[in-house]
């Protein structure tokens, strides 16, 4: 029987697969939602917009392994604690690309995060680019991340002046897609000095849009029903590329940057083993991968983060002395300083908990075997790992899991838990490349804009989560005050952040045009 990974039909499902079967024998002992329509199957009650939080509230009534059909498709969800952790052994499980993630290939192809398992690019750009998030490239990175930072604060400071309350999910989209396209590729987008969100980032959430609108139609509707969309889409993919493209040889005609970031490492590396190098379309692919994904999830990280200190007064307190304790008046805090942050990455851990912006992962069988010791699967069998439940789990996070509570990863609380219980980056092999990067700039953030700000939330603004793929607030806005310079030279008050950062960082930045 082919695996998953090696031969796919169109809806996504493996070849010789029955959309009713997926390689569970017995798949009838599975709960599955009590009203069922013919053709339609389990869409009573469900909308089209909110898949994810539809198969919460189905993993609430159904228990830890359910199953939803849609469209004749027919999916297998698990979030219960041991089910998920037997699904992390490598030994006899593998990532699985379905879902949206492969509806993300015409414009990712095989980068890191698209790639089916028996494609090589995965593992080749993984090897090249691994040492690209060591400690000593973080380093580099973490004065750009602070110029960045620098420039949010400069438009939340406008913000406050003109007495405007700040788009948070927007912002942070705009901080992030600077950060990672600034420190891994020398480009600046501009995104702060612009009034209306850059082209390139306007194509990447209709790419991820339209990812998600083709898992709601049936897909033999799906060129009629989408058929705007999927131009829309064509035309979309084709700006992503043509910028990605310019970006590449404006760095290939200039020599390097002589920094070593992750673009110089995708053009000059070769395999320390093999000595194969990435080809030019991978290195597009590569470059696409990196600037959707090392964005899209830490802005929502942090847009849930700052949503939580808003609300909970006493949390944000709490961070906000641990910042002024650990930074003292450090204007520009050191690369070293951010980890010392420990409260601080409790709130951003718990906000990943509750809303992991990557809301699953899906897994497939290695070869024949049985689940937790209970559910039978065939080679290429897969099941789609709801991240947001398994963060919910009552028996490991206890009656109140739905509460927002940091001191959950406290140290002691941490090593009392099971493994694999917490899985906001995905698992094994294909785990988030980025991690560490994303950690680190979003705890340096949220520390910077504690220093700097009182939060505070809209009244009568109620949490709503969109999806595209990620999971984002929607229509989060904060008002701010200004927070006077405690622990800090006076002078720096209404500075920006790192004033010399952008001199100081050893990564050019250029601009290839909008």
């Amino acid at each position: 029987m082919a695996r998953t990974t090696d031969r796919l039909a169109p809806d996504g499902l493996p070849k010789g697969f029955r959309s009713a079967e997926l390689g569970w024998p017995e798949l009838h002992r599975i709960p599955r939602p009590p009203y069922r329509l013919p053709l339609l199957g389990d869409v009573v009650g469900a909308s089209r917009s909110t898949p994810m939080q539809d198969s919460l509230r189905y993993a609430r009534q159904l228990g830890p392994i359910f199953r939803r059909r849609a469209f004749g498709k027919e999916f297998v969800f698990v979030w219960g604690a041991a089910l998920a952790a037997d699904l992390a052994d490598e030994t006899r499980f593998a990532k699985h690309v379905g879902l949206g993630v492969a509806n993300l290939r015409p414009v990712a192809g095989d980068g890191l995060f698209t790639a089916y398992n028996h494609e090589s690019n995965w593992q080749l750009a993984r090897d090249v680019l691994a040492p690209g998030f060591s400690r000593e490239a973080m380093a580099g990175y973490h004065v750009m991340m602070l110029d960045v930072a620098a420039r949010l604060a400069d438009h939340w400071d406008r913000a406050l002046a003109e007495g405007r309350s700040v788009d948070v999910p927007g912002d942070m989209t705009d901080l992030t897609l600077e950060t990672i396209s600034r420190t891994g590729f020398g480009h600046d987008f501009g995104s702060f000095e612009r009034s209306r969100p850059h082209p390139f980032a306007t194509a990447m959430v209709g790419t991820l849009n339209y990812a998600q609108r083709l898992n709601t139609v049936p897909a033999p509707l799906a060129p009629w029903l989408l058929r705007r969309a999927s131009r829309r889409n064509t035309a979309d993919i084709a700006y992503l590329n043509r910028t990605v493209d310019d970006l590449v040889r404006a760095r290939r005609t200039g020599g390097g940057s002589g920094t070593g970031d992750l673009l110089d490492r995708m053009l000059e590396t070769a395999h320390p083993e093999t000595g194969e190098r990435l080809s030019a379309e991978n290195v597009r692919r590569q470059v696409i991968t990196f600037l959707v994904a090392g964005h899209e999830t830490t802005s929502g990280a942090l847009s849930f983060a700052l949503h939580y200190l808003a609300r909970h007064p006493e949390v944000a307190a709490r961070a906000r002395a641990e910042v002024d304790r650990v930074w003292g008046g450090t204007e520009a805090p050191g690369y070293e300083q951010v980890a010392k942050l420990r409260y601080v990455r409790r709130v951003l851990d718990e906000s990943l908990r509750l809303w992991p912006t990557a809301p699953a992962f899906a897994r497939e069988a290695r070869r024949d075997t049985v689940l937790d010791g209970t559910h039978p699967m065939r080679r290429g069998a897969w099941a789609l790992v709801l991240t947001g439940m398994l963060h919910r789990d009552p028996q490991v996070w206890g009656p109140d899991a739905e509460r927002f509570d940091p001191d959950r990863f406290e140290a002691k609380a941490v090593r009392s838990r099971a493994p694999h219980t917490f899985k906001p980056f995905g698992t094994g092999a294909r785990a988030c490349i980025g991690r560490q990067f994303a950690l680190h700039e979003a705890t340096l953030v949220l520390g910077l804009l504690l220093r700097r700000y009182e939060l505070r939330p809209e009244p009568d603004y109620r949490l709503r989560v969109t999806e595209r793929l990620t999971l984002m607030p929607e229509g989060l806005r904060l008002h701010l005050e200004r927070r006077p310079a405690t622990g800090r030279p006076a002078a720096t008050d209404g500075a920006p952040l790192s004033e010399n950062a952008a001199s100081a960082s050893r990564c050019p930045v250029h601009r290839v045009g909008d």
